[in-house]
């Protein structure tokens, strides 16, 4: 067993497999599979992974021997590589830009401090503490026959959580109500999950967006199973404290993970169960190569591992929809009662018009003044802002046309009362205002922001303390007592008991972006701030305003009769007749324009039902193109593994704007 199998950090596409080393005799014991190595490669000391040893080598030569073990601890295990390598397939990217998102780097401080071997179980039992019988740990505890109450409120709720108990492996798409006290809410949730994969003997990744979600669910983790069972993963941990949680995952000290997207790659031993909940928030995105989502992640750890599976939200994105009308997943909750969530008001509707006039269409209509009024008697009122800064866009006063800027026509914004209007792309100031299609001089707003937001409401309520909470400063709770809170969306705090009333401005704002998600992503939106408020049989009420009322809006309609599925499956139908993702196997690649013809040919030779759309200009990238590339999800992995050749040429070549390959998403349009 002198051969070792290294796969090397060498950072190009064409190097992507394991070469042979030799194992020299005084590094035998430490050399063993998964751990960090230095060896020789192409005149460098470059870093790399032991992945396999043997005694025969297949290349015929001299072979180049390891030059160091940087630590003993096997970091990489068979799970995590198997992971790798499918992502990396399914990418058309790497295996080692896939372990740089899995591994952390090493820290030496943190190895020799953490104990090797996990407590025994009776040291485990005295460290639970709270939740728990003195004695007691849910590591070691019987099955209960019994679902936990945030379970059973569920349809089928209880028999997915009795299942995963019982050691099966059951996958669901959740529907989480609105509304639910601390004790029902989604984190009590997930740590009950949690519970059950353990009564099974299983440990559980749990993944959420942020880190105000990380400390939502370790707060309810502690809860359930008492101090020192979990870990959490994310990246404000520093250096050393997220090694040393990373550590006791891979050691076995704790068998549970709660943290943000990298977490998703944690090695807990005896994994039975992943989740993640809100699939549609884009910080489940990984914005480096090679941009794996947190689903395409878990769901391929789950089929590598066997494993229960969860995803959750308030709302549906359409890709868990594809998956739910596949079978691959069964739909727990969902169906739930009116009463039970807020009642849905839209402003300008009815007999608003007549009664408001110009005032039924403002920024913050009447009948939204009113009912911020009423429910301010009662508790806090939050205001959903769909932009933060002052006014983010503005408009010529006479033909109401966008403003641009004359250097390089990027939209125009005042960041602040006391400052002059600035281009939102270049950052400059232009001296005067002209604009080109009636030659008038003066602007207005056209997109009103969080703070001038919060200016107007606060003259409205005299008196009220007025809240904010965005980019920068963000609020995590807020108390009972009367209060306007004005709030960008994903930084809306939490009321203690609810809010009285939600106001979702702007709704135009959220639906009219050039995105092919805009009308998902404003359901999600509106559904995760509204779901913050008060059932309707408590008096919580949303208006929603700026809503088009010419038209019938599906995503308006969902949010009336608040039905994600409903609005989940009739966007997969309309994808599915335009062949767009998630109903068909898609790719971004942008590559330079002179690159697109030898992309199309060996696309094509791949998979003949291959279809390019494009190729359309990179703005700021003259010469940069963008294609989108459509095909049958059987034709799927071909098309990836031709992409990521074509990536490999252009390596061995040294190219120097390799192209980029993004799979199941689209940005734009």
């Amino acid at each position: 067993m002198r051969v070792a199998q290294v796969l090397v950090d060498s950072g190009l596409v064409h190097l992507d497999r394991p070469f042979e080393y030799l194992v020299p005799e005084e590094l035998d014991a430490s050399a063993q599979p998964g751990v960090r190595v230095k060896a020789r490669f192409a005149g460098r000391d470059l870093a790399g992974y032991v992945v396999e040893r043997s005694d025969v080598a297949e290349h015929t030569g001299r072979l180049a021997p390891i030059r160091t073990v940087v630590s003993p601890e096997r970091v990489l295990t068979p799970q995590v590589l198997e992971l790798a390598r499918r992502i990396s397939r399914h990418q058309a990217g790497t295996v080692m830009d896939v372990l740089r998102l899995a591994v952390p780097p090493r820290h030496a401080r943190a190895e020799k401090a953490l104990p090797l071997d996990p407590p025994e179980p009776s040291e485990r039992a005295a460290q639970v503490g709270s939740g728990q019988d003195e004695g007691e740990s849910p590591l070691d505890a019987p099955a209960s026959p019994d679902a936990p109450e945030v379970w059973s409120g569920y349809r089928a709720g209880a028999a997915w959580w009795s299942r995963v108990a019982a050691g099966e492996s059951p996958r669901a798409a959740w529907l989480a109500a609105p509304s639910r006290p601390v004790e029902q809410d989604w984190p009590r949730a997930l740590a009950e999950a949690a519970r059950g994969a353990l009564l099974s003997g299983r440990g559980s990744v749990l993944v959420v967006p942020d880190q105000r979600d990380v400390g939502r669910v370790d707060a309810a983790l502690t809860e359930v199973l008492g101090p020192g069972q979990h870990v959490r993963l994310t990246a404000d941990q520093g250096p050393q404290a997220r090694y040393t949680a990373w550590l006791k995952v891979l050691r076995g000290h704790v068998r549970v993970v709660v943290g943000t997207r990298a977490a998703a790659y944690a090695p807990v031993r005896d994994l039975g169960l992943v989740a993640w909940w809100d699939d549609g928030d884009d910080l489940h995105e990984e914005p480096r190569a090679p941009y794996a989502h947190v689903r395409e992640v878990l769901a391929t750890r789950a089929d590598i591992e066997d494993t229960a599976l969860l995803v959750g939200g308030l709302a549906m994105s359409t890709d868990v929809g594809a998956l739910v009308y596949a079978g691959r997943v069964h739909l727990v909750g969902g169906g739930a009662s009116r009463r039970e969530a807020p009642r849905v008001l839209i402003a300008g509707e009815g007999t608003d018009e007549e009664r408001d006039g110009p005032g039924a269409r403002a920024h913050i209509p009447s009948s939204a003044h009113r009912a911020a009024s009423a429910a301010l008697r009662d508790g806090p009122v939050l205001l959903q802002v769909p932009r933060r800064g002052y006014l983010p866009a503005m408009s010529c006063a006479s033909c109401r046309a966008p403003a641009r800027c004359p250097e390089c026509r990027g939209p125009l914004a005042l960041p602040a009362p006391d400052r002059a209007p600035e281009c939102g792309w270049c950052g400059r100031s232009p001296r005067g205002f002209a604009c080109p299609h009636c030659d008038g001089d003066r602007l207005r707003a056209g997109i009103i922001g969080a703070r001038r937001t919060a200016e107007e409401i606060g003259r409205s309520f005299p008196g009220t303390q007025v809240i904010t909470s965005g980019a920068g400063e963000v609020r995590e709770r807020v108390g009972p007592e009367p209060a306007i809170v004005v709030a960008t969306p994903g930084a809306e705090p939490v009321a203690e008991g609810g809010y009285a009333a939600v106001l979702l401005l702007d709704a135009w704002a959220s639906l009219d972006r050039p995105d092919l998600r805009a009308a998902e992503e404003a359901v999600r939106r509106w559904f995760a701030a509204a779901g913050l408020g008060r059932t309707w049989t408590d008096g919580g009420v949303v208006v929603l305003c700026g809503a088009p009322s010419h038209v019938t809006i599906p995503a308006v309609e969902a949010l009336v009769r608040w039905d994600p599925e409903w609005f989940a499956a009739r966007e997969l139908a309309e994808r599915a007749e335009l062949a767009l993702p998630p109903t068909t196997w898609t790719a971004e690649v942008v590559t330079d324009r002179r690159r697109v013809e030898a992309i199309d040919h060996a696309v094509r030779a791949a998979a003949p039902s291959a279809q390019l759309l494009g190729p359309l200009p990179v703005t700021g990238a003259e010469d940069r193109r963008r294609v989108v590339v459509t095909a049958p999800f059987a034709d799927g992995p071909l098309v990836a593994a031709a992409l990521k050749d074509v990536r490999a040429g252009e390596s061995a070549r040294k190219v120097r704007d390799l192209t980029s390959v993004v799979v199941g998403r689209l940005s734009v349009g």
